[in-house]
């Protein structure tokens, strides 16, 4: 369908890739796949035509149609979801406009005997029949189907675009490309912003399309569910799996261990012909072996391993100050935009050291109850942000809020303060962005290399609580695993808005559900929060009443034994004891916390930074800290053991 031959792309003095050849057939469901900066968004735009290689020839047929999906979305913000999408049928459009003019020529005519009106009558017959062969009014009621198909509701479809979220506005774009019927589709991270239910409709319709699809993703669960062939960028080179991601990965281990082995022979007999010159090249006996070891050397094609294996984002969160028991107290909060009701009745309770999840469709409010937490939009109820908080917050548009004119050290080196100055590249480094990496600008960068980018940014000082909203996107596998292991580690509270399942698997302890205007709490991971709603298909998530649980029928109580008066004395005096227990560990606990905040304090003056004794009473007040507020812990359950 689509023959890729010779293809070079070259933006610097490497090429970007050289000598790609592949082919895309019919129902070929081709994952594209690298890490980032590999090429992968720039081999799209060059198999739909919007980028020009340097060399190579990519052969279209001509009755070959291409639908493209790119990662960054420019929609208008004047028309409604309607109009939008009415743009897929242009062509319709203008033909009907055509029509319609031709009509109202024929009737206001009245030369009917002449040779222009009867063209006109020809003209106009035959553009009438090509319109009913196209759909002619049909296509309303499809874009109407499509959109509800994708989640819309009918009272939508006049909204402006502009009230809409990233995961709506992707829907769009999708019905738009779908609506075309292209015998290709190009898709670049098509479930970024797309909630767990619109990608489970995606697979689905993946599946069933007659077409062929080449798809960039990272959502590891997304790309094994839908394709069957796999082509790599590495190394500059394209090299093709006619398997899915899974065998893929298996098979691409076993190709780096050949590789290895090769890489390291020929360094071997590289370094003995380096010795053999070395040793003989004055001997004139040796002269012609000489010579013919140097043409050897010459003409050996080194092998080349891609960087990606030996290099590897090293991600960890410095140690944070404690923070209070409960960071987020949300208490009968609700946002309202006019007359729609985004949530209501929301009350939830984040402990410190939890990792939870919020997931739901798109527009159910998720990250409305994020800007509510950070405070930057107004909400009606009680939202309380405990002691001591310090807040690290990923936003969605992170990585495209960067100066595309400054470099990535500059990037860096304008927020960063004090004497993490001195280690900025050290970080990029670590964050894969050393050597001349540091001197690229902005605007050069991939999404997943803006992404990483924009990451550093919450490394640069310390906090307690971080809310990430959508953190994966545009991040490559690799990068993926380094940042849900460093959230894990991470001593503080995380908050994660996040759709991708593989993701959040492992990593979140309790989920809250978005839907219907609430905000319902399940305790276990992303799995257990599916199978607890009987979820077989994703396409149900939101769909589904809960099951109102029986009510139990109450055993009745043994009655009470009066207690004897010295019994009850004997009960008494172990309460007040274990009061007091409990009240000396609070002051223990208040001076403590006083004392750490005095030394944080002291610790941030300069003069002060490398005082050890300091940094060791800090270091033991903290330990025991939390060995204290362990023991207040045992001895409130004591006190409320003996209350029973």
């Amino acid at each position: 369908m689509i023959s890729v031959e010779g293809l070079k792309v070259e933006f610097g003095i490497k090429p970007l890739f050289s000598d790609v050849s592949f082919v895309i057939n019919q129902r070929d469901r081709i994952a594209l796949v690298g890490k980032n900066g590999a090429g992968k968004s720039t081999m799209l735009k060059i198999l739909c035509g919007m980028q020009k290689p340097t060399a190579g020839v990519v052969a279209v047929p001509n009755d070959t149609t291409i639908g493209y999906l790119p990662q960054v979305m420019r929609l208008q913000d004047d028309t409604t979801v309607r109009e939008e999408t009415r743009k897929a049928f242009a062509g319709n459009t203008r033909l009907k406009e055509r029509i319609d003019e031709m009509e109202r020529q024929l009737a206001e005519r009245t030369d009917y005997e002449s040779e222009e009106y009867m063209e006109l009558v020809q003209r106009f017959t035959q553009e009438h029949e090509r319109y009913m062969m196209m759909g002619a009014e049909s296509y309303e009621a499809e874009i109407e189907r499509t959109l509800c198909g994708l989640g819309f509701l009918r009272t939508d479809l006049e909204r402006p675009t502009s009230e809409f979220s990233g995961g709506w506005r992707m829907r769009i774009e999708l019905a738009k490309i779908l609506l075309q019927r292209p015998d290709v589709l190009l898709l670049d991270e098509p479930t970024n912003h797309l909630d767990i239910e619109s990608i489970q409709w995606l697979e689905q319709f993946l599946a069933q399309s007659s077409g062929a699809v080449v798809l960039v993703s990272h959502d590891r669960a997304f790309i094994n569910n839908v394709t069957n062939r796999t082509l790599e960028i590495s190394c500059g080179r394209v090299v093709d799996y006619r398997v899915k991601y899974d065998e893929y990965v298996v098979l691409r281990q076993e190709r780096r261990e050949q590789q290895l082995r090769a890489y390291e022979n020929q360094q071997k007999e590289i370094a003995d012909m380096k010795d053999f010159i070395e040793k003989f090249r004055y001997k004139p006996t040796k002269a012609v072996q000489v010579q013919s070891r140097i043409k050897q050397l010459e003409k050996i094609v080194p092998i080349e391993i891609d960087e990606v294996d030996t290099s590897a984002l090293r991600l960890k969160f410095p140690p944070c100050l404690r923070s209070g028991d409960y960071p987020v107290i949300c208490d009968e909060v609700r946002k309202d935009y006019g007359a729609h009701t985004v949530f209501d009745h929301v009350t939830l309770t984040i402990k410190r050291g939890e990792k939870v999840a919020f997931v739901g469709k798109n527009g159910e409010g998720k990250s409305t109850l994020v800007k509510c937490i950070m405070g930057e939009i107004p909400y009606t109820g009680m939202l309380k942000i405990g002691h001591n908080i310090q807040i690290g917050y990923f936003a969605q548009n992170q990585a495209q809020m960067l100066d595309e004119n400054l470099t990535v050290f500059e990037t860096i080196d304008n927020v960063a303060k004090g004497e993490i100055r001195l280690r900025i590249n050290d970080i990029l480094g670590a964050f894969m962005f050393g050597g001349e990496a540091s001197d690229k600008k902005v605007k050069v960068l991939s999404g997943g290399e803006r992404s990483r980018l924009a990451m550093i940014r919450l490394l640069l000082e310390p906090v307690n609580l971080l809310i990430l909203d959508e953190p994966t996107n545009h991040l490559d596998m690799q990068s993926k695993d380094v940042l849900k292991e460093a959230i894990r580690a991470f001593d503080g509270t995380a908050i994660v808005v996040s759709h991708d399942r593989e993701f959040l698997d492992g990593l979140v302890t309790k989920v809250y559900e978005f839907g219907g205007g609430r905000v319902r709490e399940h305790i276990g991971g992303i799995y257990d929060f599916l199978r607890g709603r009987n979820i077989e298909s994703l396409n149900q998530l939101g769909g589904r009443q809960q099951p109102i649980p029986e009510p139990k029928q109450e055993e009745p109580r043994p009655a009470a034994t009066k207690q004897s008066y010295a019994e009850h004395k004997e009960q008494q005096k172990r309460v007040r004891k274990a009061e007091k227990a409990v009240a000396d560990s609070e002051k223990a606990i208040e001076r403590m916390e006083k004392r750490l905040k005095e030394l944080d304090a002291i610790l941030c003056e300069p003069e002060n930074a490398s005082n050890m004794e300091l940094i060791t009473e800090y270091t033991s007040t903290k330990k025991a800290l939390d060995a204290e507020v362990e023991k207040w812990e045992k001895l409130s359950e004591e006190l409320e053991s003996l209350m029973e």
